[in-house]
Order: structure tokens, then sequence, then C-alpha cells
């Protein structure tokens, strides 16, 4: 199971990092004095919820039995 968190881990930061990408990608149509680019933004959201998405099953994963809740008090 631990393999399994590392890898949704690891799987996460690679959607944040294309998370980010979008934004820097938008940014810079901003910086060149146009407006970012709707579909740019739109996929970072995409992103983002997946990565949280990603980050939680990791978390139920870490849990272990008896902490279905993801280790929330």
């Amino acid at each position: 199971m631990d393999d399994l968190a590392a890898r949704l881990r690891a799987l996460a930061e690679e959607l944040a990092d294309a998370a980010l990408d979008r934004l820097v990608q938008a940014s810079e149509a901003v910086r060149e004095g146009g407006d970012p680019d709707p579909a740019l933004l739109a996929e970072e959201r995409r992103l983002t919820r997946a990565r949280r998405a990603v980050e939680r099953a990791a978390a139920l994963v870490e849990a272990g039995p008896g902490r279905a809740d993801g280790g929330a008090d």
C-alpha cells in the first residue's frame, strides 16, 4: 500500500506541474498585452481538481484500516 500511495503522490505532483504550466502559458499572454486563453485557465482548473482528488486518494490509501476518513480528526 505504501508503494501505491507513493505513486499517487507522484501523480499529484505531475498534475500540479501541468497546472502550473497552464498558468504560466496564460500569464505570458497577459504580459504581452493580451488576455489569458480561457481554455488554458479551464484546463488549469480541471488539472487542479484532479490533483486534489488524487491527493485525497493517496491520503485514504495511507490511512490504513479503520481510518477511512483519510486521517482527519
